[in-house]
């Protein structure tokens, strides 16, 4: 039988939009959530060759270094057209100082560089849980879309102002965090792709709180 995740865990992340993102999934739940950063934990290297190696890396890291049950997100976008870059190096595009601006812009060039009419893109986002004792558990959730440049929007962070999911107008840099990660009520999916992720992790491992 899985093991539930419950009261006090480590968030293995460095990155204030990430961390708002899996504070906000894990509220109803009763959850007290600490980060990675807020611990002075370091940020291990990221050598997995996909999102969830790199998940669990990061959640193995930060599980030994809190003594504490770890939830990792590894995540990126992965463009048709770039044969599926920049892909697990996305935080890397965008360079030591976060500069997603610019590697939007890099994406916008490289795509035009191409030759290919294509704009399709997907976010992957990977979950990885790692407890102190070793145990672990993953899970994989995606959203397909489409590149929009000139981007659009101010919300969400990331690659977020570039990518207009299907079935929608609208970036995720101009959705509210309630319409991009909002769990709906009756069961369906989520539209994000680490909402996505985060509804089988729930499922499997999370216990609603008696006060959601």
């Amino acid at each position: 039988m899985t093991r539930k995740l419950e009261g006090k865990i480590v968030i293995a992340t460095h990155n204030p939009g990430k961390l708002r993102e899996m504070r906000e999934l894990l509220a109803p739940y009763g959850i007290e959530a600490t980060s990675a950063g807020e611990l002075g934990l370091p940020e291990p290297e990221e050598t997995g060759a996909d999102f969830a190696a790199n998940a669990l890396i990061k959640a193995r890291a930060a599980a030994k270094g809190a003594g504490l049950p770890a939830l990792a997100d590894d995540s990126g976008l992965c463009v048709e057209a770039l044969g599926g870059a920049p892909g697990v190096y996305s935080a890397r595009w965008a360079g030591e100082t976060k500069d997603f601006a610019a590697a939007m812009a890099r994406i916008a060039q490289e795509v035009e560089k191409s030759g290919s009419p294509s704009r399709r893109a997907h976010f992957v986002s990977a979950l990885a849980v790692a407890w102190p004792d070793g145990a672990e558990e993953i899970f994989e959730g995606k959203v397909f879309g489409d590149l929009a440049f000139p981007t659009r929007g101010n919300r969400g962070f990331g690659y977020d102002p570039c990518f207009t999911p299907d079935g929608h107008a609208r970036t995720f840099g101009e959705m509210s965090a309630e319409e991009k990660h909002g769990i709906p009520a009756d069961g369906s999916e989520a539209l994000s792709h680490r909402a996505r992720a985060f509804q089988m992790l729930a499922r499997a491992l999370l216990t609603p709180s008696p006060r959601s």
